[in-house]
C-alpha cells in the first residue's frame, strides 16, 4: 500500500486514573505519557520499525510528544523527546523540567535518526471521535502515533477520546486491542 498506516480511535475509562493524578498532583497529561508508553514497551509488535526494508525490534520505546510552549503570548508547540524511566512520578517531573527548560521547538538533535520513539499529542480542547496523523509519505515510517482529547464525564465514568495509528505491515487490529486492552487495565489498576 501506499499508505500503510491505519488508524483506531474508541474512549478510554480514566475515572481511577485521574483520582490517582489528582491524589499525587501530577500533571495528567505527563502522567498519560508515561502510561501509554509504559505499555507500548509491553506488546512487542509497537516495538518494531522498519529500516531499509529490513524489520528491527527495539528493546524500548521512549515518548516524544508536543507540549504547548508555557509563554502565553506564542501559544507554540514544541517537540519533546526523553528517555522513559521506570518511575511514574519520576518520570512526571524529569518531563515537566525538560519541557520547561527546552528553548528549541524542534530538538533535531534529539531526533536525528531515531525511530524508537512513539508520536504523542494532545487536544485538551476537542472531546473526537476520529483522529488521523499527519506522516511522512514514505511507506517505511512506522513510529505509531498516539493522541487523546478532551476527557469528559459519562453517568459515574471519565471518558477520553484516545486514537492510536500504526504500520499495518507490522501489526494488525489484534496488536491494537492487546494494546488498548492492556493499557486499560494499567489505567484501572494504578495505586
Amino acid at each position: 500500500m501506499d499508505y500503510p498506516q491505519y488508524n483506531i480511535c474508541m474512549n478510554l475509562d480514566v475515572t481511577r486514573f485521574l483520582a490517582f493524578t489528582r491524589e499525587h498532583q501530577l500533571s495528567f497529561y505527563y502522567s498519560m505519557i508515561y502510561a501509554v508508553t509504559d505499555v507500548v514497551n509491553r506488546i512487542e509488535e509497537f516495538r518494531y520499525r522498519i529500516r531499509e526494508g529490513k524489520v528491527v525490534l527495539h528493546d524500548k520505546i521512549h515518548p516524544s510528544f508536543t507540549d504547548m510552549d508555557r509563554d502565553p503570548e506564542n501559544q507554540l508547540f514544541k517537540m519533546v523527546t526523553l528517555d522513559l524511566n521506570e518511575n511514574i512520578v519520576t518520570f512526571v517531573q524529569e518531563t515537566g523540567e525538560k519541557s520547561r527548560n527546552q528553548k528549541e521547538y524542534f530538538d533535531a538533535a534529539n531526533l536525528s535518526g531515531r525511530d524508537d520513539l512513539i508520536y504523542i499529542t494532545c487536544l485538551p480542547w476537542i472531546s473526537f471521535t476520529h483522529m488521523l496523523h499527519t506522516i511522512s509519505l514514505k511507506r517505511d515510517d512506522a513510529v505509531p502515533r498516539i493522541s487523546w482529547g478532551k476527557y469528559y464525564k459519562e453517568d459515574d465514568k471519565v471518558l477520553l477520546p484516545f486514537s492510536v495509528q500504526v504500520h499495518h505491515g507490522l501489526m494488525d487490529g489484534y496488536h491494537v486491542g492487546k494494546y488498548l486492552e492492556t493499557l486499560q487495565a494499567y489505567l484501572n489498576g494504578i495505586e
